[in-house]
């Protein structure tokens, strides 16, 4: 049998911490590959770790509601050599064995219940599985550099400290190695006499909520957003009356052939990616001084499921006609709906689609979802009177119209090239007339 230690796996690029929700399986339990380990918490999903092998577990290094960065040692098994170099990524899978890729990946992930999260960006890093090379110590986040000695906060645990008055200096970690967690500087804050700001500005008759888990890294992530990306806005109006109206000829035939429920959404979803690909720096991000282009077009779609907001991904949004994306647009509402959605639902997204006219909203800028570089809001179809110019003659006439509006880090996009990309949407859905062929 060969020892190994068990990392928490990354699942995003702007994910770099989770919470240890409960575990599994206990110290001493076998376990099979790919039978859950333990449930983690991020602000994008709730997840079940797999066992990365078969084998037995040994050592739980991370207790139950220990924050812990993604890539930490959180556990330590035992395993037969040959069945984890049967299992390396050089080697074939045998057959009839599960692999991630597989539709029993699905258990991998849920949606997290009853929080608005944003679309999470990169790919799926397999660090689940770790052999150390001899003489040397995995690294972790108590880990020391040249800096030895020196402790180091996680950007949650320092913002949170600030926001309680903590002094970090003056805790104990309980975390890995020693490291503070959240939970060390909550606890701190609880046994701390009461905030006089927080005493003096309520009254008897207000309610004072904790925020739970999920919410503070909700929170987290919008002041990251808000505080790293300056944020500009462009917006437009566009006629979508021939969009209503093809809609509204073939929806009943598209559903009866195709199974398919029509909406508005995919429409909108074509001419964005659409725009996307010849408007690159739309589809980008800021990382280490330098823009990004992004190679795929992958778009985060707002959902409104039952406990909350989600925001599935729509991979190659850019080379997929009508119908494939009002089937993939169907696919992943249902999984939300029912919270049966995985990690390769909400993982990769490049850019955010925000449908808040379902909400009935007309008009709103909206936060971008870091590390991304902008996000679209349609608002409601509202029918108006236009002022139609034909022939040097003037006419008013109603008109289906709906309000476009960008958010962009304006460190990469100027207001030319925003208005350039809202331009190219508005003219792909003032296109669509009764007899467009898609």
């Amino acid at each position: 049998m060969v020892a190994f230690k068990i990392e928490l796996p990354h699942v995003g690029e702007s994910v770099t911490e989770a919470i240890i929700g409960k575990w599994l399986k206990s110290p001493g339990e076998h376990i099979e590959k790919y039978d859950p380990l333990v449930e983690v918490i991020t602000d994008k999903v709730n997840m079940d770790v797999p066992a990365p092998a078969s084998g037995t577990l040994t050592k739980l290094l991370a207790a139950e509601g220990d924050t812990v960065p993604m890539g930490s040692v959180i556990a330590e098994m035992e395993t037969d050599e040959a069945n984890v170099q049967g299992d390396s990524e050089s080697s074939p899978t045998p057959a009839g064995a599960k692999s991630p890729g597989s539709p029993l990946a699905g258990r991998i992930g849920t949606l997290v219940q009853g929080a608005n999260v944003g679309p999470t960006g990169g790919e799926f890093l397999d660090t689940s599985l770790s052999s150390p090379e001899p003489g040397t110590r995995p690294a972790t986040a108590a880990s020391s550099g040249p800096d030895n000695g020196k402790q180091h906060f996680s950007p949650v645990v320092t913002r949170l400290a600030a926001q309680h008055g903590v002094d970090l200096g003056t805790l104990v970690g309980t975390g890995l190695g020693g490291r503070v967690t959240k939970k060390d500087v909550l606890a701190a804050a609880e046994s701390a006499p009461p905030s006089t700001a927080l005493a003096d500005s309520i009254s008897a008759e207000d309610q004072v909520i904790e925020p739970t888990p999920i919410r503070r890294m909700i929170a987290a992530h919008m002041v990251r957003s808000t505080s790293e990306i300056p944020h500009a806005w462009s917006a437009v109006e566009v006629d979508v009356t021939g969009m209503v109206a093809w809609r509204a000829a073939n929806r009943q035939r598209f559903q009866q052939t195709h199974d398919v429920r029509l909406t508005y959404l995919p429409f909108t979803l074509l001419c964005v990616a659409a725009a996307l690909k010849v408007n690159p720096r739309i589809n980008s991000s800021w990382l280490d001084g330098k823009v990004v282009l992004k190679g795929a077009i992958n778009v985060g779609v707002a959902v409104a499921a039952p406990e909350g907001l989600v925001v599935p991904v729509v991979q190659s949004a850019a080379g997929s006609t009508l119908l494939e994306l009002a089937q993939q647009l169907d696919g992943v509402v249902k999984r939300a709906r029912s919270g049966t959605m995985t990690l390769n639902d909400v993982q990769g997204g490049t850019f955010t689609l925000n449908n808040t006219g379902a909400l009935g909203s007309v008009w709103g800028g909206a936060v971008i979802n870091h590390p991304q570089a902008a996000i679209l809001t349609t608002e409601a179809i509202v029918k108006r009177p236009v002022v139609i110019t034909e022939k040097d003659s003037d006419s008013v006439v109603v008109r289906s119209m709906m309000n476009i509006c960008l958010s962009f880090d304006h460190r990469i996009i100027d207001g030319a090239e925003a208005s350039i990309f809202l331009q190219a949407v508005r003219t792909g859905l003032e296109a669509i007339v009764v007899d467009t062929e898609f």
